[in-house]
């Protein structure tokens, strides 16, 4: 080949390189998992205006509801935070980011409000709300002998958990958080636990938390200590999930959402990895249908009238099983419990299903709190809900005389 030729070609190909990027030179686009773990840092606004959003930004299946809708008539409509109730909600809402509340007594509307332009048709995400609802499912499993007892041992359902520090973790251990298994679940910190369990690359097939739990070691003696861990509760996730042979949004809308009557479709997001629905997050539904939930569970999970969950879950979901680092509430399973016998679903930035049977209540609220949790914002709900039950024991005080 001529000299000439070669340096006509060298100068092509060099040409050519430079007009094609490669693509080492461009920007990893985030995977799902650290698309999920961002959300623990997005901005205020971006909050307000994606947390409706979550199950389109993230791959999620579909718990469908059915044709009959259990309703939700409206009651009289209750005074709460002195003669000028409506303003002291308004900013209360305000003040707290929060974008829906609806209060139902006795299966009635006594108050709704939406804000931040979130509408009753749309949907909101609840993260660890769906703990709770993962935990009915496990009670439903339970009764329709998927799962044979609580003190079936974890590595019996998931075979990876052999060898590790789950292995011989029972059912009831993983409902109440008490695994004794090391876990950080500081949601400000992006070195904790929590705010890495999606972040690793897919692993043979396996879900992130099965990949991330395996590895972790023991702390404590099981069932000796209360340690709060989300990821345990996307293992309670792929524990139904294995046992029931469905998806939780498919089991959701076969065990529950459509024979109660929920009103709109409910959304879970998937991992990544396996396409497991994850049961410690991930749920999206309206307001309306959260208060649904929580009247199902004032109703002592009953549909037309029969129970449909298991006696030994019903018997412990919403009692004390462990102390934990609040003195006046207690844990039961994957349930918030209070000392007048009340008991919530609880998830970050606001989010919350709050039932009291000594009143016939059930409060929900979603919201985008600035934070994802501090003492100064759980506070504040705790005094919204006891404004609610002040002003529903002052109209009973005044109906008796």
């Amino acid at each position: 080949m001529p000299a000439s030729l070669r340096i006509c070609l060298i100068v092509v190909a060099l040409c050519l390189g430079a007009a094609l990027p490669s693509a080492a030179s461009e920007p990893a686009r985030p995977s799902i998992g650290q698309q999920r773990e961002g959300v623990l840092f997005w901005p205020q606004a971006e909050r307000d205006a994606q947390f409706r959003r979550m199950y389109e930004r993230f791959p999620s299946d579909r718990a469908a509801h059915g044709a009959h809708v259990h309703a939700l008539p409206a009651g009289k409509p209750l005074r709460v935070g002195g003669h000028d109730g409506t303003a002291w909600l308004a900013g209360y809402m305000a003040k707290y980011h929060v974008a829906g509340v609806m209060v139902l007594q006795d299966g009635r509307v006594r108050l709704q409000r939406y804000a931040l332009g979130f509408g009753p048709q749309q949907r909101w995400t609840s993260f660890s709300v769906a703990k709770s609802v993962t935990s009915v499912l496990l009670g439903i499993a339970l009764q329709q002998g998927h799962i044979h007892g609580m003190g079936d041992t974890l590595g019996s359902y998931i075979p990876e958990l052999r060898g590790s520090a789950y292995a011989d973790v029972t059912v009831e251990q993983l409902l109440t958080m008490t695994s004794g298994v090391r876990w950080n679940e500081d949601y400000a910190d992006a070195k904790s636990d929590v705010a890495r369990m999606y972040l690793g690359a897919c692993v043979d097939g396996r879900a992130h938390v099965l990949s991330y739990l395996i590895r972790q070691p023991r702390q404590w003696p099981a069932g000796t200590h209360w340690n709060y861990n989300t990821a345990e509760t996307d293992l309670l996730g792929i524990l139904v999930q294995r046992a029931t042979h469905r998806s939780l949004a498919a089991y959701l809308s076969e065990a529950l959402w459509k024979p109660y009557g929920m009103a709109s479709d409910a959304y879970w997001i998937k991992d990544e990895c396996d396409g497991s629905d994850t049961g410690g997050s991930g749920l999206s539904a309206t307001l309306g249908d959260y208060a649904r939930l929580g009247q199902f569970m004032l109703g002592g999970g009953r549909i037309d009238g029969k129970p449909v969950i298991a006696p030994a879950w019903l018997h412990g979901a919403t009692r004390e099983h462990a102390s934990t680092d609040a003195p006046d509430r207690g844990y039961g399973y994957l349930w918030w419990t209070d000392t007048d016998g009340s008991y919530a679903a609880i998830g970050i930035f606001g989010q919350m299903v709050y039932v009291d049977p000594a009143r016939r209540l059930v409060i929900a609220q979603v919201a985008s709190w600035p934070h994802a949790t501090s003492d100064a914002l759980v506070a504040a709900r705790r005094e919204f809900v006891a404004a609610i039950k002040r002003a529903v024991d002052a109209e009973q005080k005044r109906s008796s005389h």
